[in-house]
């Protein structure tokens, strides 16, 4: 009987360790923790904070978005616990001490106003790859007939972003360049590129998919339309082409691989080195595992199973 006993001690003990400081009745986690970074990442991680703090109400969390190069700046000179990067990190980073944890997954998309008189042009022959180039980066096209195939002879107001930023990057990349090689006017983060084409008829731009569509309708977001991508290049959207009508339509096309990566792109919470802070350690814990429950709703794509299992090996 004593042997039982010591065994199922021993089971229970065992389970408790890996359970975490949530079982068994444990004492709730307590502290403070700071992220700063992509606008990309802004509302999933205010999410996660939110719900995290229900179950853990002796924890603050403080999230600014600011862009992916100053969280990148912030996390490695210690201003804030955690970094939010909407782009791929680059060697230098990692020397510096980055360490990586992709938590999901979105994307960036082109823009117009709402108000353009050659919307319905727009939107039937979408926006070829090649065009794209000669919009941001040679500067070639300069009206929309020249851009989307029409006769229209109005001139195309393109915008860009101002800040280091993973928006900018992966459009760019998308292209085969860097954020420095995109031309036009601009404009501070996303919610300002946002409405600078909106307000602009002639206005053209790129936004992430959380700035381009409403969280709670998860339609377009009112005043600006998002551009398809002529993916095969045959000058109209094809059917199979037309995923872009509400956001779940959108994220279901980009978990399906039919939305080019880039520029879908996975995003990551940065830490300076691997992380030692119990907090911290737990709170990414819990992204990577109860916290995935929120990605959909919240208008992100869930990662990978193996991806998701490396970065919990990461933090163990």
């Amino acid at each position: 009987m004593k042997n039982q006993l010591a065994l199922r001690l021993a089971v229970v003990l065992v389970l408790s360790s890996l359970l975490g400081n949530s079982a068994f009745g444990q004492k709730k986690l307590e502290g403070r923790l700071s992220f700063s970074g992509a606008f990309a990442l802004y509302p999933m991680a205010v999410k996660w904070a939110e719900e995290f703090k229900k179950i853990n109400p002796g924890v603050k969390i403080d999230v600014s978005a600011g862009g992916a190069g100053k969280g990148m700046t912030d996390v490695l000179n210690n201003m804030v616990d955690i970094g939010m990067v909407s782009r791929d990190i680059n060697p230098e980073e990692f020397k510096k001490g980055a360490f990586e944890f992709a938590v999901t997954k979105d994307a960036v998309v082109a823009v117009v106003s709402e108000q353009n008189p050659d919307l319905k042009n727009i939107l039937a022959s979408g926006l070829k790859p090649d065009a794209g180039v000669d919009v941001w980066i040679s500067g070639k096209y300069k009206t929309w007939g020249s851009a989307f195939g029409s006769k229209s002879k109005v001139p195309i107001h393109v915008y860009t972003r101002s800040d280091a930023c993973g928006a900018a990057e992966v459009w760019a990349k998308y292209f085969g360049k860097k954020q420095e090689d995109l031309l036009g006017s601009g404009v501070f983060g996303d919610p300002g590129l946002a409405l600078a084409v909106k307000k602009d008829p002639l206005g053209i731009g790129y936004n992430n998919i959380g700035y381009a569509y409403d969280f709670n309708t998860k339609k377009q977001t009112p005043g600006i339309r998002v551009i398809p991508i002529d993916l095969n290049n045959n000058g109209k959207i094809d059917p199979d082409e037309d995923f872009y009508g509400s956001m779940n339509d959108l994220i279901d096309a980009i978990a399906k691989g039919k939305y080019p990566s880039p520029p879908a792109r996975d995003l990551y919470f940065v830490t300076h080195g691997k992380p030692k802070n119990l907090l911290v350690i737990e709170f990414l814990k819990w992204v990577l595992a109860d916290g995935q429950k929120y990605v959909n709703e919240t208008g992100y794509i869930n990662l990978s199973k193996e991806i998701i299992a490396s970065g919990i090996k990461n933090l163990n």
